[in-house]
């Protein structure tokens, strides 16, 4: 663990100068950031701006508002630390340079999940943080939700970074894996509103096939007390089950890998 970590902060440091050599890129993430969490702020409000609405899925405007909270803060955790790294392995797959990697003295899937960080995005992290303190400040929330809350949010960046290793992984066989996470994006993206809020054929699809409503919808659920027990234990299993998965599908394409030379 402790190797780990200074691995982390080595790759980190590796980071930083890399990307203040272009601090006029950091404008440029400043106002992406603004103009996504605009969007998503944007279809909220016309959900309750029509007349007589006070709740969309049982939720009030505030309660949603934490919903959007926990999506703009897991764009940011994909954007800063999954995507970078899960957008290279294709690239070092058809470059050759996966060899390189797998001859490391360390563990390839902990290499190719921390080596880079894109931190010209950490703006995607402060607003989603900032905007779940202004959506708390207006609900009556308790210090066991929010203990439970982040316990259940830990679960669900495990889920996102395991959802992106397995499709990342299958560049092993297909190289070209650029359409399939963009696919996953498009679904995430109903991640920005409470999942009651849908339908119950298209809930149960985003709770148990595509689970990006464990990602956003639960951990609010448990910081407006709304959460049912049974749900409670679906996301750290969820997580559980998918971490293990990957992992084997990680190392059953890395024995599969026969090198770009070969």
């Amino acid at each position: 663990m402790r190797r780990a970590l200074r691995l982390i902060r080595v790759f980190t440091a590796a980071s930083v100068s890399a990307q203040l050599e272009y601090r006029a890129n950091f404008v440029g993430a400043v106002l992406a950031s603004l103009g996504e969490a605009g969007v998503a702020l944007l279809g909220l409000s016309l959900l309750f701006s029509q007349p007589g609405v006070q709740q969309v899925g049982g939720w009030t405007f505030r309660e949603a508002l934490l919903v959007t909270g926990f999506f703009m803060l897991t764009e940011g955790f994909i954007s800063v630390v999954v995507q970078p790294n899960m957008s290279k392995i294709a690239e070092a797959i058809r470059t050759g340079n996966m060899d390189f990697t797998l001859l490391k003295p360390i563990d390839a899937q902990f290499n190719v999940s921390v080596r880079y960080l894109n931190l010209l995005r950490l703006p995607d992290l402060l607003l989603g943080l900032g905007l779940l303190v202004y959506a708390a400040s207006g609900l009556n929330l308790t210090l066991a939700g929010w203990l439970a809350a982040g316990a259940l949010y830990l679960s669900a960046l495990v889920i996102v970074y395991c959802i992106w290793l397995g499709l990342s992984t299958t560049a092993f066989w297909f190289v070209k894996t650029q359409n399939v996470t963009e696919l996953f994006n498009g679904l995430f993206g109903a991640a920005r509103f409470p999942a009651t809020a849908f339908p119950v054929p298209v809930r149960l699809l985003l709770t148990f096939v595509v689970p990006v409503a464990l990602i956003t919808t639960v951990p609010a659920q448990a910081l407006t007390g709304t959460l049912t027990p049974a749900l409670a234990l679906v996301s750290p299993l969820v997580a559980a089950g998918l971490f293990a998965l990957t992992r084997w599908f990680w190392r059953r394409a890395v024995a599969s890998y026969t090198s770009a030379s070969s």
